[in-house]
């Protein structure tokens, strides 16, 4: 990932290439390339000295035969994927030579077995940075472009990527098909439209293909594909009615306007674990697999299998570290701390997350920090206020804003809420010499490193803490 260390292992493995988005022939001078995008498609390239070619070289090749323009150069990155690692290129990296050493970066960032690290290859795709602010895209003038943002946002979606509620997936399957089937089917033509491209087509998988269960069975799958299909069609129906007149690059923005909502859009995500509450008698616990999403706005924990939010944190509301395994056995850690509370007492909270990848996902934490100082830094004015980007809103409008901002995030059964309750953290607050559970004011930062300097002392690590 694009802002850790970059130091990748110096010895290449040898091993045959990937057929899907590798390099066909590594001896002749022209060299064949596939590089995947978000929509399955792959561009076929002949080029010379791609053995020496770095991302940004490739990238002026690629672009042209996308006929993107320059001036959409920031907006994509290449990413080489493959189900146990993805990872954004820098610039100056060499695809050709990463992609010789991906057994290399499987066995220092993933817990994959030797078997499937040996078998594992991957793709070279052509996809958003994680960089690129999403305020930009929709001041972005270029369909094509726009094209290729939406299939991703979408594949994100209907993935589960992107957790969202009903309503909201709904409004965007509604929006997908008046893309992608037009706006001017009456309501049978659309049905029949939407049948033979299937739901998953336009809803996610989880939504499309049901939860399963003894109720589900009683009702039947077909059932509830028709209700679903109905729901659809009336929901596209009212997006089509306000949307007649509009151009398909009107409902491209609107598409990615309304993912601009999930506060996770744009993100770059790892794998890991974290510690499942202790239950029952013998107090069990274990692990439970998340994904942890990174962006330019902040850290967003998920769960995997529930697909919802666990904890989701602005950069100004975090403190973070990375720690190596000190004995052999023992996990690389991402630690997150937030402010939370414990029997209404205000305290400093800890999670940990267990994952190969908390080096990827620290050296990006800190390189998006660095990202976002700079931008404001460029925003501020030469005496020292920020340069405002709009005109300002009265109190009145600025109240009814946040007050409809607030009600939709703190609503308890929204997927996007953070659910700090379901979390086994450690729990601390600085009360001199000693760190103790509880205390009414935060006083002290486990860490030193944080999105804006401390204004208190930090805490030294011991090793009591953990054991609490």
């Amino acid at each position: 990932m694009e802002g850790d260390d970059g130091d990748f292992p110096p010895e290449p493995s040898e091993h045959s290439l990937s057929q899907r988005g590798s390099v066909a022939s590594s001896v002749t001078r022209a060299q064949d390339l596939l590089v995947y995008l978000a929509n399955d498609s792959a561009v076929h390239l002949t080029l010379e000295g791609l053995g020496c070619m770095n991302a940004q070289e490739l990238g002026r090749n690629v672009r042209e035969a996308l006929n993107i323009p320059n001036s959409a150069a920031d907006v994509f990155a290449f990413w080489f994927c493959s189900p146990l690692l993805e990872l954004q290129l820098k610039p100056k990296h060499l695809p050709y030579k990463l992609c010789r050493q991906w057994q290399d970066l499987l066995y220092r960032f993933t817990e994959a077995p030797t078997e499937d690290i040996s078998l594992d290859e991957p793709s070279l795709l052509f996809k958003r940075s994680v960089f690129y602010p999403r305020a930009k895209e929709l001041q972005i003038e270029d369909e094509g472009v726009l094209r290729l943002l939406y299939d991703e946002a979408k594949m994100n979606i209907l993935e589960g990527r992107y957790p969202c509620d009903p309503e909201h997936w709904l409004t965007l399957g509604a929006l997908s098909c008046a893309i992608e089937l037009g706006t001017e089917l009456d309501d049978q033509a659309l049905t029949a439209a939407i049948r033979e491209k299937k739901l998953s087509s336009f809803l996610p998988a989880h939504a499309a293909l049901g939860g399963g269960g003894f109720l589900s069975t009683l009702r039947g799958r077909g059932g509830r594909n028709a209700e679903m299909e109905q729901n659809l069609v009336k929901e596209c129906r009212s997006v089509c009615s306000s949307a007649a007149s509009q151009e398909t690059i009107a409902l491209l923005r609107q598409y990615l306007r309304s993912c601009h909502n999930l506060p996770y859009y744009g993100c770059a995500f790892f794998a890991g674990e974290i510690d499942k509450p202790a239950q029952g008698l013998l107090h069990r616990g274990g692990r439970k697999a998340v994904s942890v999403g990174i962006s330019l706005e902040g850290v967003y924990v998920m769960d995997v299998k529930e697909k919802h939010v666990l904890l989701g944190l602005k950069f100004t509301e975090l403190s973070w570290d990375h720690s190596y395994p000190e004995t052999e056995g023992d996990s690389h850690i991402l630690w997150l701390e937030f402010d939370g509370e414990e029997a209404g007492t205000p305290v400093n909270k800890l999670l940990k997350i267990y994952s190969k990848q908390a080096e990827l996902m620290s050296g990006l934490i800190e390189f998006c920090v660095e990202l976002r100082s700079v931008s404001e830094s460029a925003a501020t004015g030469t005496d020292g206020e920020v340069t405002p980007s709009h005109e300002p809103t009265s109190p009145e409008t600025n109240n009814k804003t946040r007050e409809r901002r607030q009600g939709k995030l703190r609503r308890q059964n929204s997927v996007v809420c953070s659910r700090v309750h379901s979390l086994s953290t450690i729990n601390y607050v600085d009360d001199g010499k000693e760190i103790k559970r509880l205390k009414p004011k935060r006083a002290a930062s486990f860490f030193t490193r944080q999105a804006q300097p401390p204004t208190y002392s930090a805490v030294q690590v011991t090793e009591s803490l953990e054991q609490g």
